[in-house]
């Protein structure tokens, strides 16, 4: 982009920065719901007794629809107005957070943790559509959407050390209760900071392409949820084919669409294309990463869900530098190759996690956590940059639901293919172990995953215990190397496809600038 473009495009006013602080608060309390569940599990399993099923749909239901609707809230802020949506968002997120937060029963609330995922799933698209709209220079947006992603990174890494402090004093349903005078402040200040936008030209939401989304979109990830859970089985299995076929039916009626709620000419920029698979991939190993040094922190090392939370914060801090230097990298240093730095700190990241013993555990860790936390946060903010710029202002919305799907499905497919891979690699070590002693239900539990195992050794008297012990976390030790290696590939992997695609495409100077979908490359 020459100096006398950039020069003629407005700069952000005083209101418009005010505005991004207002917009990244929702942001950060949808991460931190996301997180703070978990600490509570215990006092809420007291307290409603749920069952086995329900617990898991207690913390899964929250995620799950926010991945099914976010396509569905994306075009409906397009359709509606952006702001209109982020309000009548907030303001039923805030009401389902006090119903969860009061729910006498377990199915009270799985109900409400349904409702504050569909509510939820309107923040992410809305306010990173708003930014699209809200800073037209491109550096200036880059940054603004440092910020945007920044706050989910602190959401998710305080969430566990927010809610430790509120189960610390208060009952379980306190966690839920801090985000309601966030949402009440974002009402009351929203309507003044936020300005409006929709795309004057919409039609209707086409009903049959929302159905199909929502089922194609909740089908694959239900699969890939029980896989993760309970590994391969003819149901998952059968379960993601469906959601592949209806998603094969939701592309095709999208070409006969003279409004489509996903614009596949974006698809065809190469920019845009492999900004989509970098993110997706990118979040693939870091969250399948996550996934193991969680439990090696506490099963391992022996620490609490606090201790493993404060542990963590490395990453988040390694998110927040990247967040904050990311446009400033991008002003000396060509985008492409930024990303491709990006996957080679990921790469090393990984590498580190592959050292990891119990010695060195925590330094590790943490200098892993750091120097992979900043790659992955330079590949999914100039990704996400790339993404929602390359589409135009009025379909910004549809453009950032996108973004937000690739995200939650590199994540999910992370936890469920990685974390598939560290249990078969598991069992195949604990297999030469042979206690006398062990009841076949203990024999086969201990077999299962390091969390059963540990349960196990409880049980048993010395020195049977720490035999099994040692084996288990010995085992699961050989698995996250195997993991962290893989990461190390797929990063590279990645590294070289990203660059293969790119390499002579020329991107803008500035890669927020946008680009007219009729000149994309055929």
């Amino acid at each position: 982009m020459s100096e006398t473009k950039t020069e003629n495009i407005p700069k952000a006013t005083r209101k418009e920065w005010i505005g991004l602080a207002v917009i990244a608060l929702p942001c950060l309390l949808y991460a931190m719901d996301l997180t703070v569940l978990y600490l509570a599990a215990p006092q809420l399993s007291a307290d409603l007794n749920p069952t086995p099923s329900q617990q898991l749909w207690i913390m899964d239901i929250y995620g799950f629809l926010v991945a099914g609707f976010l396509v569905i809230m994306g075009n409906l802020g397009d359709r509606i107005g952006r702001r209109k949506l982020l309000l009548y968002g907030a303001a039923a997120f805030g009401v389902a957070s006090v119903l969860a937060a009061f729910s006498p029963s377990s199915e009270i609330l799985i109900l409400t943790r349904a409702i504050l995922g569909i509510t939820a799933a309107t923040l992410a698209p809305s306010t990173l559509s708003l930014i699209r709209n809200m800073f037209l220079d491109p550096k200036e947006r880059t940054f603004a959407i440092g910020i945007w992603g920044m706050s989910f990174s602190l959401g998710g890494a305080i969430g566990p050390l927010v809610g430790g402090v509120l189960l610390e004093y208060f009952w379980w349903g306190s966690v839920f209760l801090m985000s309601v005078p966030i949402m009440i402040l974002l009402l009351i200040v929203g309507p003044k900071l936020l300005p409006e936008f929709k795309d004057p030209n919409s039609g209707k939401m086409d009903i049959p392409s929302a159905i199909l989304s929502l089922v194609s979109v909740l089908s694959i990830i239900y699969g890939l949820k029980q896989i993760a859970e309970n590994g391969w089985g003819m149901i998952p299995i059968l379960t993601i084919l469906i959601g592949l076929t209806v998603g094969v039916v939701f592309i095709r009626r999208q070409t006969t669409l003279t409004d489509p709620m996903i614009d596949l000419q974006l698809f065809k920029l190469p920019v845009f294309t492999a900004a989509v698979i970098g993110n997706t991939m990118t979040i693939f190993v870091g969250l399948g990463a996550f996934l193991f040094i969680s439990q090696y922190l506490q099963l391992v090392l022996g620490l609490s869900p606090l201790e493993a939370g404060l542990w963590t914060l490395p990453g988040a801090l390694g998110n927040i530098i990247g967040s904050l230097t990311i446009h400033m990298i991008v002003r000396i240093m060509r985008p492409l190759y930024v990303m491709l730095g990006g996957l080679v700190l990921l790469a090393i990241g990984m590498y580190l996690y592959s050292l990891i013993n119990t010695e060195n555990g925590i330094w590790m860790i943490i200098a892993g956590s750091l120097i992979m936390s900043f790659g992955i946060c330079t590949v999914v903010i100039l990704g996400t940059d790339i993404i929602v710029s390359s589409a135009p202002p009025e379909r910004a919305g549809a453009a950032a639901s996108i973004s937000e799907t690739a995200a939650e499905f590199g994540g999910v497919l992370g936890i469920a293919v990685l974390g598939s891979i560290g249990v078969a690699i598991f069992k195949s070590r604990i297999n030469s172990i042979d206690l006398p002693g062990l009841t076949p239900e203990q024999f086969e539990s201990s077999h299962n995953t390091l969390a059963s195992a540990v349960a196990v050794a409880k049980e048993l008297p010395e020195p049977s215990r720490q035999i099994l012990l040692n084996t288990a976390q010995g085992a699961f030790t050989d698995s996250l190397h195997f993991i962290s290696l893989l990461g190390v590939g797929i990063s590279i992997a990645l590294a070289f496809a990203i660059f293969s695609i790119l390499r002579n495409k020329k991107e803008p100077e500035s890669i927020a600038e946008p680009v007219e979908l009729d000149k994309a490359p055929r």
